[in-house]
């Protein structure tokens, strides 16, 4: 669980400069300001990594350049769905790593060793919803207001994540519980 909020907390990172855009955009409906502050929050997180000599992650390095380019399309046109489908991208590329096969084994406890192959189906089915996610992302930022967008999206992002959480942790606790009952089973014939 420690390593899965671990990297919650990096995609958030990750994310932050969009999660300020929104934020910000929702409090004062400003475009320009929304955008010039997520910019300045992502370069600025670059700037503190590389004073404090921390490693830059490909995924960050690619969130700043993203929020550069989209916030420059985003002022040039005066449009917000550039940095609207910000996301999506980061959306899918996450997805692409989680078609990694096993890659949730790493994350899961010693005593979830005997279900690890139902940890793998889920690996791909968390793809999936990535995947969704960017779609589902794309649909409404062309199609709605930038405010019912980010509340819809916020809504989205939060409660499809942990109510996939919640169905892979009682699946995998249902069949954990199951296989050792049949192995208890076996064992006493």
């Amino acid at each position: 669980m420690k390593n899965l909020l671990s990297a919650a907390r990096v995609l958030l990172m990750d994310l932050a400069s969009t999660v300020l855009f929104l934020a910000v955009y929702l409090a004062t409906d400003n475009l320009f300001v929304s955008v010039g502050l997520g910019m300045a929050l992502g370069v600025a997180q670059i700037l503190w990594q590389l004073h404090r000599r921390q490693p830059i992650g490909s995924l960050q390095w690619l969130s700043v350049v993203l929020i550069l380019v989209s916030g420059t399309a985003t002022f040039y046109t005066r449009d917000p769905r550039f940095v609207m489908l910000k996301p999506s991208i980061i959306y899918c590329i996450v997805g692409l790593v989680m078609l990694k096969r096993g890659w949730m084994n790493r994350y899961l406890p010693e005593r979830a060793a005997p279900v690890a192959d139902v940890a793998t189906t889920f690996g791909y089915v968390w793809a999936g919803l990535m995947f969704a996610s960017a779609a589902l992302n794309i649909a409404l930022a062309v199609s709605l207001e930038p405010k019912v967008w980010a509340a819809f999206m916020s809504g989205w992002g939060l409660f499809s994540k942990i109510g996939l959480f919640l169905i892979q942790y009682a699946t995998m606790t249902m069949i954990g519980r199951r296989r050792a009952a049949a192995g208890a089973a076996a064992a006493a014939t």
